[in-house]
């Protein structure tokens, strides 16, 4: 099987980005990475030839070309069987999917007042009911399915998932913003942020060269 071609934004800011390359990188499929930063002048076109919709991310293999992160994730799967990239048990496979596609669908206001970035410090925020809402329904997620499915291991279902990776951009969220989560979802979050994917994609931020000012301002 020849290696993938997986197409990002900036690694400070492209959440949906991270989401497939983590799952790529824990559980070590080939890929190569090509980086299209966004919001300039010929960023746009650039994605264009690589998807219809004109965004990142996306996966090219074989001659295929698969945009969103959650069909990008859900093509691995079937792609590496063997991998355990959702839960093995069905019962832990079918929440897990759930909460990832709550979590693509969902919590708009923390998006908005909240925006993934991996250069940010960490400076507390007060958020508007909506957005705390969001927070509250995420915290309340991260339990549950840690109660239900998560015994052996730190993560929402025990063992590292696509679930998880889902929920990356939300772990740095918390980080950089303050938010505060139950003592449960902060053993979560420490996992998370414990991962050889997680810290490599942090330490790529870090060394990029191009900015966007409104972000960096935040």
């Amino acid at each position: 099987m020849t290696p993938a071609t997986l197409v990002i934004g900036n690694k400070g800011y492209s959440s949906w980005s991270f989401r497939p390359w983590m799952v790529m990188k824990e559980f070590a499929i080939p890929f190569q990475e090509e980086v299209v930063p966004l919001y300039r002048e010929n960023s746009k076109a650039k994605l264009l030839t690589h998807s219809s919709a004109g965004k990142v991310p996306v996966l090219i293999h074989d001659g295929l070309h698969v945009w969103d992160s959650l069909a990008i994730i859900e093509y691995l799967a079937e792609r590496y069987p063997a991998l355990p990239i959702w839960p093995r048990k069905i019962e832990a496979r079918a929440h897990a999917r759930a909460l990832a596609a709550e979590m693509h669908a969902g919590f708009t206001a923390l998006r908005k007042e909240c925006p993934t970035n991996f250069r940010r410090k960490t400076s507390p925020v007060s958020l508007s009911e909506a957005a705390s809402a969001d927070l509250s329904r995420i915290d309340a997620a991260w339990r549950e399915a840690r109660a239900r499915f998560g015994e052996g291991g730190p993560f929402l279902y025990g063992a590292f998932s696509a679930a998880d990776a889902m929920f990356a951009p939300v772990v740095n969220r918390v980080e950089i913003y303050g938010l505060p989560v139950s003592p449960d979802s902060r053993t979560f979050v420490e996992a998370v942020k414990n991962l050889a994917s997680w810290k490599s994609w942090h330490a790529g931020a870090q060394e990029e060269e191009w900015r966007l000012p409104q972000f960096e301002l935040a």
